[in-house]
């Protein structure tokens, strides 16, 4: 195969940005520089930066109902509980994007580098469902602003999809929010601009995948249908 597709295998980068390393010149095959496009064997002995790369990991991909408390990367330098704790170490996982300590729900943890590039790439459109609670009363002319766009320091939002959930609290409105954008904490910037703040937000799906049968902090294995389906989502055969 092509080294850099090689290199995605094994977990180092996407193929995108190991065919980089490859440009770059930090890359190395049985010990001389390689090439970009060159082909490799499984016993060809890669290296990258001088580091030898292990060779192609099985392919893993879960889904974990994150819960609060709990931070979105592989390690946290301030000892909080990260979504890997729990999660089989037999492969160097990482999450596909994040959600930030108190928000909850559906998370992917892959160690396929292709696959999680791709689908964190704004290109992709993937679908985020979010329940979430607004403080207050959301008024007609507010719902509008949600779902045609909203004005926030990076520009303004994708139009959306909500709807009103049939849940009740006191005080607050529950909503149901797809978005297709992946935007640094959009939700709650999203309430904060329409006058709302976000008081309870859970991820219910991402790519079409949920979390429903899974309890806060619990997770499974992608079954083949939803590896197809996530796949599917960004162009790639699964």
């Amino acid at each position: 195969m092509r080294v850099h597709r090689a290199l995605a295998l094994a977990g180092v980068a996407s193929r995108r940005a190991s065919e980089a390393l490859v440009a770059e010149g930090r890359v190395t095959v049985n010990g001389l520089p390689a090439t970009v496009g060159q082909l490799v064997e499984v016993s060809d002995a890669l290296a990258v930066d001088g580091r030898a790369v292990r060779g192609a990991e099985p392919r893993r991909a879960y889904l974990l109902n994150k819960a609060p408390g709990v931070v979105s990367t592989a390690s946290d330098p301030q000892g909080r509980p990260t979504v890997l704790d729990e999660l089989p170490d037999d492969v160097r996982l990482y999450p596909v994007g994040r959600l930030d300590i108190d928000t909850t729900g559906a998370l992917i943890v892959t160690n396929d580098g292709e696959l999680a590039a791709r689908l964190m790439h704004p290109s992709s459109k993937a679908p985020k469902t979010y329940e979430v609670l607004l403080r207050g009363q959301v008024s007609a002319a507010t719902f509008r602003r949600l779902r045609d766009g909203v004005e926030l320091e990076d520009g303004i939002t994708a139009p959306a999809r909500v709807e009103t959930m049939e849940r009740m609290s006191p005080g607050g409105t529950w909503l149901r929010l797809e978005l297709t954008e992946g935007r640094n904490r959009q939700v709650r910037r999203m309430g904060d601009a329409v006058g709302h703040r976000v008081m309870r937000l859970h991820r219910a799906r991402y790519a079409g995948i949920g979390v429903q049968k899974l309890a806060p902090g619990r997770w499974r294995p992608l079954t083949r249908a939803e590896w197809r389906k996530l796949g599917a989502t960004v162009g790639l055969e699964r």
